[in-house]
């Protein structure tokens, strides 16, 4: 499954929301609504419509690439910060410090959208009501649509643990 960037929900996410250290919390200027989380000249996070679980974050390069393969070193490398950065701001906010990261390749790997991008998705603990839950990964497995109010302070919320988290790392490195 391919398609031009100009129909693609990921650019559409990047169109609408420019490079910014604090992101337009209007989840409504994309239809269906995205919950940004970050936006820099290279890369976005934004939560999973779709969850596996809540706090299911994706992370994607601003330009489009539809595999790992084809994105830039220096994209490479703003995504290995990142993912880092957001996995640590996104174990802080939601208190589950168990998580996969994912990238599928291509349709046969269960890439959905052909826009590359990670999934950082929070993995909590098998609780009684849980444990009848499909928590499978590779993008099958029990999902349910995000709630627009839920998502928006979940989103609100990673967006200030994300600044603060660079803060800290910028402060570990001038030491």
């Amino acid at each position: 499954m391919s398609y031009p960037p100009d129909r693609c929900p990921f650019c559409n996410i990047a169109k609408h929301y420019p490079p910014s250290s604090s992101p337009s919390s209007d989840h409504e200027l994309v239809s269906p609504s995205a919950f940004v989380v970050l936006s820099t000249p290279l890369c976005m996070a934004f939560l999973d419509i779709l969850p596996l679980s809540p706090g299911h974050l994706l992370v994607t390069t601003r330009q489009h690439h539809e595999k790992v393969t084809d994105i830039t070193e220096e994209e490479a490398k703003e995504l290995g910060v990142w993912l880092k950065r957001l996995s640590n701001a996104l174990a802080t906010v939601t208190g589950v410090w168990d998580w996969n990261i994912v990238q599928n390749n291509g349709a046969a790997a269960a890439q959905v959208v052909p826009h590359v991008h990670f999934h950082i998705i929070p993995r909590p603990a098998l609780t009684p009501e849980l444990r009848n839950k499909s928590f499978t990964m590779f993008g099958r497995g029990q999902r349910s649509e995000i709630d627009d109010d839920d998502a928006a302070k979940l989103a609100d919320e990673l967006k200030k643990e994300v600044a603060r988290e660079a803060k800290r790392v910028d402060a570990r490195e001038k030491l």
